[in-house]
């Protein structure tokens, strides 16, 4: 039978949910009790301090052009970006806190470690914040969150989780959520294995156009 498959991207994008069982198992991050949120923010105007001490001035303009092309004026910078998603994430607003943890996951807000080491992303902020974003009911929000669940990035992995938070996702029309809730009723993933239901999922998410839950239907026949 063909593969089914998972959602690739989400509606804030960047996420991705992989086949089940066909990820590593990812390290135990710290206890969630101990998430810090990190203050970090390295701007786009840093590079790298071992260039720093390599480089002649020249050499760094031109580093740091390639890395951050000068922004449009009509377009906030990443730092302003930044700086204006943790003021209103700060003041609570579930829109920001999600887009906050996306920047965090991806890397585009920069934090570091106990060690004062850059780091590539940072996951453990990134599921914080999607924590604080999913609990006010925001559907993008309990998607990410069940990624991180269903991957065990930033969070322990625990699958049982993760498909309350695609159900919660799915009840308010996210479609990537419901193909994912029917990937993980087919499987027998974190949720008994019910191919009806896994099909009541994938059709609602068909039903808005979802090319992958299409493809997971044609794949059950």
């Amino acid at each position: 039978m063909t593969k089914l498959i998972t959602a690739v991207l989400m509606t804030v994008p960047f996420l991705m949910l992989w086949g089940c069982g066909d990820k590593p198992a990812a390290k135990k991050p710290p206890e969630e009790s101990t998430v810090k949120l990190a203050d970090e923010y390295t701007s786009e105007k840093q590079i790298p301090s071992i260039l720093e001490n390599e480089l002649t001035p020249e050499e760094k303009s031109a580093v740091l052009n390639e890395i951050m092309p000068p922004a449009s004026p009509d377009e906030p910078t990443p730092e302003e970006k930044f700086l204006k998603l943790r003021k209103d994430a700060d003041a609570g607003d579930p829109k920001a806190q999600n887009g906050l943890g996306v920047m965090y996951y991806t890397g585009e807000a920069i934090s570091k470690d106990s060690s004062g080491k850059i780091l590539n992303n940072d996951p453990v902020t990134a599921a914080a914040w999607f924590h604080r974003s999913a609990a006010q009911g925001y559907a993008d929000a309990q998607f990410n969150l069940g990624l991180m669940y269903a991957n065990g990035e930033g969070v322990a992995q625990d699958t049982a989780k993760a498909v309350e938070l695609f159900r919660q996702a799915a009840n308010q029309g996210n479609v990537d959520a419901q193909n994912n809730l029917g990937v993980m009723y087919y499987s027998g993933e974190g949720i008994p294995r019910d191919p009806v239901k896994a099909k009541e999922w994938f059709s609602k998410a068909a039903a808005q156009g979802n090319e992958d839950a299409k493809a997971n239907l044609e794949a059950m026949k």
